[in-house]
């Protein structure tokens, strides 16, 4: 690395620490960052066309009997698009990010099911949106990690008719995650071509296999993310994880690859910013729209009911460090008012921090442009 010059420079000041769980520089386990950072920008790379810009909208009436109210969801996406890109109409808007034609997936987060998952009135206003800006359904993917959470959350094909929903984790219609042959479905889905290295060994039973796809110290990326899709629009919901958050970074570097039980304890933090530098993260995901109308302060990122709280807030950016800067303190301010925490805690911030030194984005929350609707 230091033979890199200044990819050696960039390496030796980025902090030791993940957010969750803290490691000294020696604890720290060996990643393969710097391949990823050997690969040239393109232009629509992260931070992406507005870097630095936050556009937060909010309205109470948007949530109704703790449901999300679609028109009112519409409406405030249809505002924050225009507000962001300064088009004049809602078709110009959609068109600076995505094109008739391509591959285009909407990657949710079901973790939570019926109770705490990206809500269907969001991602269906999406998908009324870019329909109406010309792009067909049949290019329109909705996807996670694991195809089952979405189908438990809702995201079912009776639903979204015309419409390709998948995932790298995949069992059949009778519940196995494996086929005739023994081998994992899931396996089909994942690009050899394209991993994390982190010098942590994962090694899982039986039961928890299936969840991680592979044992070792390799991370498989999707072929979802690597092969099948153009761009991707980033649909996270506004929730704690502790002390911090698990919002546009962490849906996406913990969304996209296998094998991550071995990377919470020392890794948690740096994973979310590290692997959103591999090109076909870095280069695909073109917007994020964080579902803050529903969210969580506390018990994050599965559901707790007694810790989910109506935001009524859609966050939006192609700056995924900056959105999420901006989501940290809204949950820091509901954790403080709730009393579960006393202050902010700069370790929760050390992985957008971390992901700001690696050019994904602006951390510092004096340089981030926020315009409030």
């Amino acid at each position: 690395m230091a033979a890199a010059g200044g990819l050696g420079a960039v390496l030796s000041n980025l902090p030791g620490k993940s957010a969750i769980a803290a490691a000294t520089d020696d604890e720290k386990p060996a990643t393969n960052i710097a391949d990823a950072l050997k690969y040239p920008k393109t232009g629509l790379s992260m931070p992406g066309k507005f870097p630095g810009k936050v556009v937060k909208v909010v309205d109470p009436q948007s949530v109704s009997e703790d449901k999300p109210v679609k028109s009112v969801t519409y409406r405030m996406l249809s505002d924050a698009m225009l507000q962001l890109t300064g088009a004049a109409s809602l078709k110009e808007a959609w068109l600076m990010f995505v094109q008739p034609g391509e591959k285009i997936g909407l990657k949710l987060n079901p973790i939570g099911g019926k109770l705490l998952s990206t809500s269907h009135e969001l991602v269906q206003s999406v998908i009324e949106q870019l329909i109406d800006a010309g792009i067909s359904k049949e290019n329109l993917m909705l996807w996670d990690r694991r195809e089952f959470q979405l189908h438990e959350a809702g995201f079912t094909p009776e639903n979204y008719p015309g419409i390709a929903i998948s995932g790298t984790e995949k069992k059949d219609a009778d519940g196995s995650y494996y086929n005739k042959e023994g081998r994992l479905y899931s396996e089909d889905m994942i690009d050899k071509d394209w991993f994390y290295y982190a010098d942590v060994d994962g090694q899982y039973d039986d039961y928890t296999l299936p969840f991680m796809v592979n044992n070792g110290k390799y991370s498989y990326f999707s072929k979802i993310c690597t092969q099948e899709l153009d761009k991707i629009i980033n649909l996270p919901i506004l929730k704690n994880a502790g002390a911090s958050i698990t919002l546009c970074l962490k849906n996406l570097g913990y969304g996209v690859i296998t094998n991550t039980g071995r990377l919470h304890a020392k890794l948690w933090g740096d994973t979310s910013a590290e692997v959103c530098c591999f090109p076909p993260v870095r280069d695909k995901v073109v917007l994020n729209i964080v579902d803050g109308l529903r969210g969580c302060y506390q018990g994050g990122p599965g559901a707790n009911p007694q810790y989910i709280c109506n935001y009524n807030t859609l966050l939006v950016g192609t700056d995924a460090v900056a959105v999420d800067r901006i989501g940290y303190d809204i949950v820091l301010k509901k954790r403080i008012a709730e009393e579960i925490q006393q202050e902010d805690s700069p370790r929760g911030r050390q992985f957008m921090e971390y992901a700001a030194q690696l050019g994904l984005g602006e951390a510092d929350i004096t340089k981030i442009d926020l315009v409030e609707i």
